[in-house]
């Protein structure tokens, strides 16, 4: 089985195809199910982030698991397939473990650098790993990704070239706000990228946030935390998105929706200036508001236009050194991996072989005693171990190695091991579904 990645970006689709093709929770769940069930899919992990949708598959055909996703995608997405196309593209085994852990570390972000991206990657795993779709090559790569992401993060100044999306988009919009300190906002939804939002907005000081959502209790919890660090917060229900537009100087939205939340008319009718900042994928607000007097407007597609031109930080080139090695250290345990059910299915054979030659001795010398026949039955398992120690060893070293993929292949034939004998090693060694990772990332965009 092999590594195969198919997807759409920022970098390989425009904001227009991106919105369309935004997969709804249900969606992705479903997607993952029928990637298993198609016949060139084993395992199957679904990213899908306000800038990216991928599909993540160990695939035994290449060309067969590429048309499929492909056909996947295009299904649970809603674009038609001939549209899609242009704008997918296809990873491959080191390279597509390349492509995940560049993205874990934000190299491949709208905004190099961002963090946000391991939450959405954490729960990607914990959605495959909930529905059982997740095995365990993409289990082992996304808790790879995981820890590279921290890494990169951790012994790099790549934090320092990557703002959150938030905190690039308020910047963009600078110029219309001015100082944030005294300011009156409303912050539209209350996931992750709405409650990271709302606590960037109260430590620049903004003197009151209204938080609005669809689901009550979560705009409560969210305002009462704001409220306990000390800055002024109410919740609101949608009913009230009105009155609080009509009360405020900034609006950040960010909903799970598939409408528009906000319309050129509700701006309109706010009868007061506002800078608007939409982070939703689709969209939030209004495109047409784009064009309204007193209304400044920051969407995914001004921001990708932005996020273009913004210098790139040198510590890239160590993060990106940092990959590399990763890359090459995950595909050197994959390899030498592949190799342990047959290194196991030969010493099994070897067992088999002193058992039956001890027991062939007793039955030719019935009279040795026990320590007699203790230390002859030591004598030979010690032969066979030392005999296959530097074999077993060095094999599983080669088989590290690019390229080593047909040493399993030729211990089984110079051992004449049965093919079935392997399988079932294989077989006894794939785990249950792993446990779910926890603290998973709720309404997050990358």
């Amino acid at each position: 089985m092999s590594l195969l990645v198919v997807g759409l970006s920022h970098r390989s689709a425009p904001v227009s195809v991106l919105e369309r093709a935004a997969l709804t929770e249900d969606a992705r769940g479903k997607l993952l199910q029928d990637a298993l069930a198609a016949e060139p899919a084993s395992e199957a992990v679904a990213l899908s982030t306000c800038n990216r949708i991928e599909l993540y598959a160990d695939v035994d055909k290449f060309h067969a698991g590429v048309a499929e996703l492909s056909t996947l995608l295009a299904q649970h997405s809603g674009v038609g397939l001939e549209e899609l196309t242009p704008h997918l593209y296809v990873h491959y085994e080191d390279r597509a473990v390349h492509h995940l852990l560049s993205v874990a570390c934000g190299l491949d972000s709208m905004v190099v650098g961002e963090g946000q991206i391991l939450g959405q990657i954490k729960d990607a795993l914990a959605v495959g790993q909930e529905l059982h779709t997740a095995g365990r090559l993409l289990n082992d790569l996304f808790q790879q990704a995981l820890r590279v992401g921290k890494r990169a993060h951790s012994e790099t100044g790549i934090d320092r070239a990557g703002q959150s999306l938030v905190t690039f988009g308020l910047a963009q919009l600078a110029p219309a706000t001015g100082p944030l300190a005294g300011k009156r906002a409303l912050v539209v939804g209350a996931g992750s990228m709405s409650s990271l939002a709302a606590a960037t907005l109260a430590r620049a000081g903004v003197a009151h946030l209204t938080i609005a959502n669809r689901t009550p209790e979560r705009a409560v919890r969210l305002a009462d935390q704001l409220t306990e660090q000390g800055t002024a917060a109410q919740a609101v229900s949608m009913t009230r998105l009105a009155t609080a537009l009509a009360d405020a100087d900034l609006v950040v939205s960010c909903t799970g929706s598939t409408g528009l939340v906000l319309t050129a008319d509700d701006l309109r009718a706010a009868g007061r200036p506002l800078a608007v900042l939409d982070l939703a994928m689709p969209r939030d607000v209004d495109p047409a508001a784009h064009g309204l007097a007193g209304v400044v407007l920051a969407d995914i597609e001004s921001l990708a236009a932005a996020s273009a031109d913004a210098p790139m930080a040198a510590d890239v080139d160590a993060v990106q050194a940092i990959v590399a090695e990763e890359v090459a250290a995950f595909g050197a345990a994959q390899r030498a991996a592949r190799i342990t059910p047959t290194v196991v299915a030969l010493r099994a054979m070897a067992a088999d072989v002193v058992a039956g030659e001890l027991s062939r001795l007793d039955g030719r010398l019935p009279d040795l005693d026990d320590k007699q026949r203790a230390e002859i039955t030591q004598t030979v398992r010690r032969v066979v171990d030392k005999l296959l120690h530097a074999p077993t060893v060095r094999v599983k070293q080669l088989a590290g190695e690019p390229g080593g993929a047909g040493y399993a292949d030729a211990l089984r034939e110079l051992f004449d091991l049965d093919p079935q004998a392997v399988a079932a090693v294989s077989r006894a060694e794939t785990p249950r579904p792993p446990a779910r990772v926890p603290n998973r990332i709720e309404g997050g965009n990358e």
